[in-house]
């Protein structure tokens, strides 16, 4: 899961798509900018997965790095800007192929962005849950 900062959207995808996987399944977010490097994810993240009942105070906001097209089988992006920064960074055709817009599991080839949440107020991130839980659904039904 990849967006920006890594402290907003990408977080929250992460603990939401955990919270529906098994455990042999590894999901962990990234952000394509290095601003927040080691530091938890928005209070307004962790307080909108709490509610409903998923824990990601204890995730590290990290870079996205050209290793994690070795370390992971799917990438889905946050928007437009992470899309073409992911691209940047992309070695061939194989590590782009890896790379989805995370809203196309809901709206199939639209390309529509998930809003970044962080100059907003409170209901912006409730908004983002609701998107990103409901393709994280649908991305659970396909790898089974």
């Amino acid at each position: 899961m990849v967006c920006l900062g890594n402290i907003c959207r990408s977080p929250l995808a992460e603990g939401i798509l955990q919270s529906k996987v098994s455990e042999s399944i590894f999901v962990d977010s990234a952000g394509t900018a290095g601003y927040y490097e080691g530091r938890l994810p928005d209070s307004r993240s962790i307080e909108v997965a709490k509610k409903h009942g998923i824990d990601i105070a204890n995730q590290k906001c990290r870079k996205f790095n050209v290793e994690d097209f070795d370390n992971f089988d799917l990438i889905y992006v946050m928007d437009q800007g992470n899309y073409v920064e992911v691209r940047n960074v992309s070695r061939n055709e194989k590590d782009m192929q890896k790379v989805k817009m995370i809203l196309n599991e809901v709206y199939p080839n639209s390309n529509k962005s998930v809003p970044d949440p962080y100059f907003g107020g409170d209901s912006g991130f409730d908004n983002v849950y609701e998107m990103l839980d409901e393709a994280c659904t649908i991305i659970v039904k396909k790898l089974q």
